[in-house]
């Protein structure tokens, strides 16, 4: 599950025409969404999880050789290209090339489960702290910064909304309130209970958001009336999300995670004939509810299950998958500690400030 993969910079790590920086290392965890698939963007509650299926990426010195076994063919190489083009025009002295990195991902790739803004983020972090590290003349790049330019610079390309940034950041269990334009607001974070863990379900069928973001959009500016009720039906499921979790009451998470999943399908179509057989076996073998995670077909579905019984259910859910899905995995996760929890100490200073024009 490990993929080790070298992302290709300027001469092995030597910075062209500014400071060489010298290594910096971040490790973010993936995320899976709970509820309210689109409501960061669209405004409403959303319920966001961190996982222990980490992207790390690690800033080689000047010379240094990859790792054994290391590849690179993942397409990180043009990710890191692009994020340090955008660091330049912010950050003064900053040579033209960027510096060799290493990193490795245990999430799924186009799963829904945040992997590409790990990715993304943990460039943006391991490059400003190569930039200030000592000799290179940069200065610390404050985390709240950090989480604003790796939504810009995603927005960008995806035109989506910033919940993947400050999950992956602040970690833990969090209630987002989400904005037609800029970052979200952390409503409240919580801690995940320790007697629960959590099953990821890869469909290994590959999601596709752009086509999906576009006409969600289009139905926004259009006042269309599924998508109106789509968003009040999901930001109530967020709302008992979050209220099972902080009562403990695992059944009656699953059942809102359920109808939060209902209504992505039933409204939205953004589940698959695939994914609702995975649902059904599921919930035939090992009797876990599971809710699709993310949007724009295909990707991993995630479940809730006590801790202790995790084994037990990952056990009984590749028996009952193998002879028909023999591509799908089951993969056990735990909930994870952001790369700065600390974000969500304080009211966030980008709450109500526009953030890039949807275009």
């Amino acid at each position: 599950m490990n993929r080790p993969t070298t992302v290709s910079g300027a001469d092995e790590g030597a910075a062209e025409g500014g400071a060489a920086p010298t290594a910096g290392r971040a490790v973010v965890p993936c995320r899976a969404c709970l509820s309210g698939e689109d409501l960061d963007w669209l405004g409403g509650r959303s319920v966001s999880l961190a996982l222990d299926l980490t992207t790390s990426v690690t800033v080689r010195p000047p010379a240094a050789r990859p790792p054994t076994g290391a590849a690179t063919d993942d397409g990180a190489g043009a990710w890191a290209d692009e994020v340090w083009a955008f660091l330049r025009r912010r950050l003064p002295g900053l040579g033209v090339r960027p510096p060799a990195v290493t990193a490795r991902s245990d999430a799924p790739a186009a799963s829904g489960l945040s992997s590409s803004t790990a990715l993304i983020v943990a460039l943006f972090r391991a490059f400003t702290e190569a930039a200030a590290a000592p000799g290179c003349g940069g200065r610390p790049v404050p985390v709240r910064t950090l989480a604003q330019w790796a939504y810009e610079f995603e927005f960008a390309v995806f035109n989506g909304g910033g919940m993947d940034h400050l999950a992956v950041i602040a970690g833990g269990l969090l209630l987002l309130d989400g904005r037609t334009t800029g970052l979200p607001e952390i409503v409240h974070r919580s801690d995940f209970p320790d007697e629960w863990a959590v099953v990821v379900l890869d469909s290994a069928t590959r999601k596709d958001t752009s086509d999906h973001i576009r006409s969600v959009r289009a139905q926004l500016a259009a006042g269309d009336a599924r998508l109106a009720e789509y968003r009040e039906r999901t930001d109530a499921a967020s709302a008992e999300v979050w209220d099972a979790v902080r009562s403990r009451e695992l059944s009656v998470l699953g059942a809102a995670m359920d109808r939060a999943h209902g209504a992505m399908r039933d409204l939205q179509g953004m589940s698959t004939p695939l994914l609702e057989e995975l649902r059904t076996v599921a919930r035939r073998s090992a009797g876990l509810p599971l809710k699709l995670s993310g949007a724009g077909g295909g990707g991993a579905l995630v479940g809730v299950c006590p801790a202790a019984e995790q084994a037990e259910v990952v056990a009984r859910l590749r028996r009952a998958l193998g002879p028909a899905h023999p591509r799908a995995r089951v993969i056990p996760a735990r909930a994870a500690a952001g790369l700065a929890p600390e974000i969500a100490a304080a009211p966030a200073p980008w709450a109500g400030v526009p953030g890039p024009v949807p275009r």
